[in-house]
């Protein structure tokens, strides 16, 4: 956003900008730069390798969250239910 927010400002304007936002006018620069050579390029071989990896590791991750969660929402009521169970002993 502050590449967008930057991009029509003046040297003074953008210190002010900087100023408010706790940046330093090279980062913006610097993200101007990243953002422009990330569209101007094409990804090699090596980035859709690495980013088909990391699509991988991320389905994997959800599915594993996925499990857990269930598994914890199981043990919840197991406990829930023993809690009941206890009351209904006592009683």
């Amino acid at each position: 956003m502050a590449v967008i927010e930057t991009a029509s400002l003046s040297e003074i304007e953008l210190g002010e900008y900087c100023r408010r936002k706790g940046f330093y006018p090279e980062q913006i620069a610097g993200w101007r730069a990243s953002i422009v050579k990330g569209l101007s390029s094409k990804p090699d071989k090596a980035d859709r390798e690495q980013l088909q990896q990391q699509v991988k590791a991320n389905k994997q991750l959800h599915q594993e969250l996925n499990r857990k969660e269930k598994a914890l929402a199981e043990v919840t009521a197991l406990l829930v239910l023993g809690k009941k169970v206890e009351a209904l002993w006592q009683e």
